[in-house]
């Protein structure tokens, strides 16, 4: 995944560079599939931003790869759960009623999001929902060392549906109209 996130330099900047990002929209889109005090993981806390959104509604678990970013969130709020983990292996016995990741996930290659869907189904108590959102387009690239890897409805579509059933699938703008697609979606055979 690189090594972007793991200097305090780096860290500041995409503090510095997300500071005016407000994921309250996206994150309410969830509010309907996922009953509020529900048990939720976060994926990529980074610096907490959708975290605190997410905790005014559920119970939240925050996770990053970046000892970086749990450093800072662990200090900021020490009362708090907070894991250290892979998105693609997520490491943890633990088990979720969802699992919401935004801008995250686009840094796993295809095969490696694969393993990331398998293991996130085997996190969730059922009926499980999640939540995701990626920057929309094709192809990849290599951005400040970070890999970047663009999604569209179809690749997700191929990606989840063997595990999930897609609840909403649809493009939103976080910077630009329609750069950016959100994924909800309930485990197979489950009753939301």
């Amino acid at each position: 995944m690189g090594a972007y996130y793991h200097t305090k330099a780096s860290v500041n900047e995409y503090i510095e560079l997300a500071k005016d990002v407000n994921s309250r929209q996206l994150i309410e889109q969830m509010h309907p599939f996922l009953p509020s005090g529900s048990t939720l993981l976060e994926l990529g806390s980074g610096p907490g931003t959708d975290w605190q959104i997410l905790a005014e509604t559920y119970q939240v678990t925050g996770s990053d790869f970046s000892m970086e970013f749990l450093k800072r969130l662990q200090s900021k709020f020490p009362d708090r759960d907070f894991l250290q983990l892979d998105a693609r292996s997520l490491a943890t016995e633990k088990k979720f009623d969802g699992v919401y990741s935004n801008k995250v996930l686009h840094h796993l290659k295809d095969e490696e999001l694969a393993e990331s869907v398998t293991r996130q189904v085997e996190l969730l108590n059922e009926p499980g929902l999640i939540c995701h959102s990626f920057w929309a387009g094709e192809g990849s690239e290599v951005f400040k060392g970070m890999f970047v890897n663009y999604h569209t409805e179809e690749s997700l579509r191929a990606t989840f549906e063997p595990h999930f059933e897609i609840l909403l699938l649809d493009p939103y703008a976080e910077f630009d109209d329609k750069d950016s697609l959100v994924l909800i979606a309930k485990q197979k055979g489950a009753n939301c």
